[in-house]
């Protein structure tokens, strides 16, 4: 039985698990790019390869997905690729994007050939290899069922909030959830050390309260041995993030004012020079 074609760009942290499942049920192309570590290993699992965008597109695909850092990025790849496609393809956006990004890209790729829709996702590296994320998803809902058996392959669960402007607007406020708790995770830590209590007791007691959550254990259960990289997301990242949530947030000003200040913490630790770092390694350092 043929397979369909899938592809996906931005195969990084995220999309290395991504690919990883799709490769189990469908033909998968990867595009090239500088950081070839998981490029080989994905190749070697049986993806292929393209060098640029014109050949991924001229395999005649039943799907492309997009998974990159920001809307700048995305815009400038659906620029590129718009003119190239041809005949009929299914857009899976699975980008973060700020708030009027999916806007912006439905307008880029507004044509009878282009099917697009967005999903971006909730959780982290461990969970697309898992297949256990969760899709946030938005379009037409003619196509709703089209891109589940695509991404039921790495989610758990796809839900569907209507519009793709509303379902960009759900994943941000989901990660305004999770990344304010991850703040409040690691300067629990570094308070922990700075008052010389016993964190493994403290991890202990805090797991048996409501400050227990997805965020702390991520962390909590690495850090206590002396693993900082339990929270696979870089400073920079979660700034981009911040940065696009206090955006959204702007005419909520308890919520603006919250987001303010962990940006302002990431800020901070970025001009210190740790942007490369995952933020759960801020833990060790002083800024």
């Amino acid at each position: 039985m043929k397979k369909n074609k899938v592809a996906l760009i931005g195969s990084g942290y995220m999309g290395f698990g991504m690919v990883k499942n799709l490769l189990k049920k469908y033909e998968v192309y990867i595009i090239a790019h500088k950081n070839r570590d998981p490029i080989n290993k994905l190749v070697k699992l049986g993806a292929t390869e393209v060098n640029n965008y014109k050949d991924l597109i001229n395999k005649k695909l039943d799907c492309l997905m997009i998974c990159v850092t920001n809307t700048p990025i995305a815009l400038t790849i659906a620029k590129e690729i718009y003119p190239m496609i041809k005949e009929k393809l299914l857009i899976i956006d699975l980008t973060t994007h700020d708030k009027n990004g999916t806007s912006e890209m439905n307008s880029v790729l507004s044509s009878e050939n282009v099917i697009y829709t967005v999903s971006p996702v909730m959780g982290g590296p461990v969970q697309s290899q898992e297949g256990v994320l969760g899709g946030i998803w938005g379009g037409d809902i003619n196509s709703f069922e089209d891109s589940k058996k695509y991404l039921n392959t790495f989610c758990k669960n796809v839900y569907n909030f209507g519009s793709v402007e509303k379902a960009a607007q759900a994943k941000l406020l989901s990660n305004f959830l999770s990344l304010l708790t991850t703040t409040t995770v690691i300067e629990f830590f570094r308070s922990a050390k700075k008052l010389d209590l016993d964190i493994n007791l403290l991890c202990e007691v805090a797991k048996l309260g409501s400050g227990n959550s997805g965020a702390f254990n991520r962390i909590a259960d690495k850090a206590i041995l002396g693993d900082y990289k339990g929270y696979v997301f870089s400073v920079t990242n979660t700034l981009k993030d911040l940065t696009y949530i206090n955006d959204l947030l702007q005419d909520s000003n308890n919520a603006k004012q919250l987001s303010k200040i962990a940006m302002n913490f990431f800020d901070s630790a970025k001009t210190k020079g740790y942007g490369d770092l995952l933020v759960s390694e801020l833990i060790e350092k002083e800024y």
